[in-house]
């Protein structure tokens, strides 16, 4: 049985590494900031490995490197990128979301409102705004859009902040 070619070898490393980044940008949940910057750029160095093994490999060094910043760029950052995209307050956030997106939908409304996101977060034992502290005694956040939202009723840091348009919502980190 005859090994692959080099460029055989290459282009499937390329096609693996696209769909390995597209199956992980995808399997983030479509309310939540992707971070497509970073996704792409993780992307764009892996392709740049699987170009190198098109180059004149005659060094094993290089043949190394290269195969571990493959591994790395194309397997590694897009799968941690994935796990990590859900830490406990963006979680919060989430199930805030959908709790106020189910009300809205019960009162057959168009929008979901900021009362509703505050009863939802209340209801799972959270708040809505920024904790008051002595260097900002101004509560933000609590009013419009984008609410921050607070997994505990006495927590700080850290937040997410939700927003609505009609009924679909935004989480992102604030």
């Amino acid at each position: 049985m005859q090994s692959l070619s080099p460029r055989a070898r290459a282009l499937g490393a390329a096609v693996l590494c696209l769909v390995i980044a597209v199956g992980a940008g995808l399997a983030v949940d479509s309310r939540l900031d992707r971070h497509w910057v970073l996704r792409g750029a993780t992307a764009v160095l892996a392709l740049c490995c699987a170009a190198l093994l098109l180059s004149d490999q005659t060094r094993r060094l290089r043949q190394i490197v290269t195969l571990v910043g493959l591994a790395m760029f194309g397997l590694v950052i897009p799968l941690t990128q994935t796990n990590w995209s859900k830490p406990p307050e963006i979680q919060f956030a989430l199930q805030v979301a959908t709790d106020a997106k189910s009300a809205a939908e019960k009162a057959a409304a168009r929008g979901v409102t900021v009362d509703q996101v505050k009863a939802a977060a209340e209801a799972r034992g959270g708040a809505v705004g920024s904790l008051p502290t002595e260097k900002s005694p101004e509560v933000r956040g609590a009013t419009a859009y984008p609410l921050i939202v607070r997994a505990k009723h006495d927590q700080g840091r850290p937040w997410a902040c939700v927003s609505f348009t009609g009924l679909n919502a935004k989480v992102t980190a604030c």
